[in-house]
């Protein structure tokens, strides 16, 4: 019986997870499908009822709905479960519905296959205080990265997150502008990705480290406006491009029990969004 899977969201017109996930169950053979599902905020209880009675066999969430969609689920991984937000639904064989995070763990893979596994004693800069940050903060200490600072408008925010993990420094944008050159590895994950009209700069980088790394969690565009500047700072960027297909190839893995090739993704992604 064909399997078939979903991304629910709002808006959902422009995820590329579909074309995604479709061409890996092709490439390896698996007679699955995944389609967009348009979910509006009052809708979300009803549309995961929906899809349990239609026999989805799992799902991927996105923005708004990664933490409202918790109360409908049955049971949460660790990790989910501490970062209170969940972007992957697995159905499980007792036909109970399951939420995992894939995207802290996605990022964390896409960094170091950018740059290497070298780097987890450099002083890391987190950039933000929403769920993204979250979930990367967390899952960079699980994976070895404890010199963390988080760095937001609201610095309770910040506080809250270095709280709940028991390591790391929150300060302002203002004093991370000021001690830019202290970190190795900076993480961007405000809004500032976005190539909008009314785009700023979360901070200056007149003060980033010579042969600094620095990553944003946004993929479309390739080059957002902040890894630019960096960029011509003379730093080592990393795209949100790598991010997005490992975090789905985690869910993918949850879902069927294989790994998918990232490699031949992020290029042919690469290639739709205009390789720029």
């Amino acid at each position: 019986m064909k399997k078939w899977f979903a991304v629910m969201g709002d808006p959902i017109e422009h995820s590329k997870s579909p074309t995604m996930h479709n061409a890996w169950f092709e490439e390896m053979s698996i007679d699955a499908t995944y389609i967009p599902v348009h979910v509006s905020s009052e809708n979300l209880e009803s549309a995961v009822a929906g899809l349990k009675t239609l026999g989805a066999s799992g799902w991927n969430i996105t923005i708004p709905h990664k933490t409202a969609i918790i109360p409908y689920l049955d049971e949460l991984d660790e990790l989910a479960q501490k970062m209170g937000a969940v972007n992957t639904v697995v159905r499980t064989k007792e036909g109970r519905l399951k939420g995992y995070n894939t995207d802290g763990v996605g990022f964390v893979r896409s960094l170091e296959e950018a740059v290497g596994k070298s780097h987890q004693d450099k002083p890391v800069l987190l950039i933000g205080a929403g769920g993204a940050a979250h979930g990367i903060a967390f899952a960079m200490q699980q994976q070895g990265y404890t010199n963390l600072t988080i760095a937001n408008r609201t610095v309770a925010n910040a506080q809250a997150i270095v709280d709940e993990m028991g390591i790391g420094n929150a300060i302002s944008l203002a004093e991370a502008e000021g001690t830019l050159a202290d970190f190795g590895i900076l993480v961007q994950m405000t809004s500032a990705g976005l190539a909008t009209g009314n785009f700023s700069m979360p901070f200056s980088l007149e003060r980033l480290a010579k042969g600094a790394i620095v990553a944003d969690i946004v993929y479309n565009p390739l080059m957002t406006p902040f890894l630019k500047v960096a960029e011509e700072k003379g730093a080592t960027v990393v795209t949100g491009l790598g991010m997005f297909v490992h975090q789905g190839a985690i869910a993918f893995e949850h879902w069927t029990g294989e790994y998918p090739n990232t490699n031949s993704m992020i290029a042919q992604l690469k290639a739709q969004l205009g390789g720029n």
